[in-house]
């Protein structure tokens, strides 16, 4: 009987169902674990548990029960203090329970970010309370920008433009945090150009970065990728920098997501996720190979000799705009007629409001071209009732 691996992957959403595939090409036992059945991972690996996965005692039994050589966290709602329980019993967590720790919350990353490692960033406080939040506004300055200490795609975040808007903005920091908690960071508006993804990966090979990935974000979820972006050559500079450094710190092998926004005369760090970031997927067309390939030969210690920016990509997700039970997504012939895009369905058992269901991906012989073809895609693309 065949050998393998074994990766247990803590998160089961779209990402981690492209991490799936990828690693049992390379013949990898894969087990998925997430808080609802029927996630797009589960669908495609070997086992899967549903667990509340804040919940310590959950968490364990599964990694007891499954002993895998590597846990793979794909989100940050974890109860990341029994991962660093279980690293020191010889489990390895990808790609450290302390980057896993400190990256679950927005404080953590950024507190080590700026105060630690001295990286330019935009100013920010913290409020436990909706009087210490205002307080926090007001020194802040208008507009500014409040988020909850964790979140997924980038849910609960809102810019806050005057007085008017605080009870509003609190609200939805609130209602988008992926934990019951009051803690928010409320940051200093900063006008840019642009913002970015800089993929960096650690590896056997050293240190690599992927063509930067220019995104656009609406309500703190983007809405658009493309590769590559384009920057100058001290931007590229300054922003491989900053996330050599953050990565160096936080260390382990595998794919971070360094978030980077882009002004006139200065890059600031904004985050990173050590994983594959949502607007990678244009990766899956884009690059000799996608992040999830990437990510996973990186974490079973196998090399990476080059990566290449094989064309101009795009990608664009379809958003569901109510919520169903019963559901199917529309157009996907229409949506494939478009020269040079592929489409990909999720699969996720139910619809809500703002969840990414699907994800048109295109190629061009320029970024506007394949942009162009990828917003082209989408408008055929719908979530309908099934």
């Amino acid at each position: 009987m065949y050998a393998s691996q074994k990766i247990l992957l803590l998160g089961s959403g779209e990402l981690g169902k492209e991490v799936v595939i990828e690693a049992q090409r390379l013949g990898v036992e894969t087990v998925a674990v997430d808080r609802y059945e029927g996630a797009p991972a589960m669908q495609v690996a070997h086992r899967s548990y549903v667990i509340d996965m804040l919940d310590k005692q959950a968490l364990r039994e599964v990694v007891e029960r499954e002993k895998p050589d590597l846990i793979v966290p794909e989100i940050e709602a974890i109860a990341t203090a029994e991962l660093l329980k279980l690293e020191e019993e010889g489990y390895r967590v990808i790609p450290t329970a302390r980057a896993a720790r400190l990256t679950m919350d927005r404080e953590g990353i950024r507190r080590l970010a700026a105060e630690t490692l001295g990286l330019p960033t935009a100013g920010y406080r913290f409020a436990d309370t909706y009087e210490q939040f205002a307080e926090a506004a007001k020194e802040m300055g208008f507009p500014c920008v409040v988020k909850p200490l964790m979140s997924s795609s980038g849910k609960g975040q809102s810019v806050c433009r005057s007085e008017a808007d605080l009870e509003r903005c609190w609200t939805i920091a609130m209602e988008g945090g992926r934990v019951q908690q009051t803690r928010v960071i409320v940051e200093e508006f900063i006008t840019f150009e642009s913002e970015i993804t800089l993929l960096t990966v650690r590896s056997v090979s050293g240190t690599a970065f992927c063509p930067p990935i220019g995104h656009i974000q609406r309500d703190g979820d983007y809405i658009e990728s493309w590769q590559p972006h384009e920057m100058t050559a001290g931007q590229l500079e300054e922003a491989q920098r900053i996330a050599r450094a953050i990565t160096d710190e936080l260390g382990g092998a595998g794919i971070f997501g360094v978030e980077l926004f882009l002004a006139k005369d200065k890059v600031y760090f904004s985050e990173v996720s050590p994983r594959p970031h949502d607007t990678g997927l244009v990766t899956l067309v884009s690059q000799n190979l996608s992040e999830f390939a990437l990510h996973v030969r990186a974490i079973l210690g196998y090399p990476i000799p080059e990566i290449e920016n094989v064309a101009p990509g795009a990608s664009r997700p379809l958003k569901a705009d109510r919520e169903l039970d019963g559901y199917r997504i529309g157009g996907i012939g229409d949506a494939l007629s478009v020269p040079y895009t592929q489409v990909r369905v999720f699969g996720k058992p139910v619809t809500k409001p703002g969840r990414r269901m699907a994800v048109a991906l295109s190629t061009g012989a320029t970024v506007a071209e394949a942009r162009e073809r990828a917003t082209k895609a989408l408008e055929r693309l719908s979530v309908q009732e099934g």
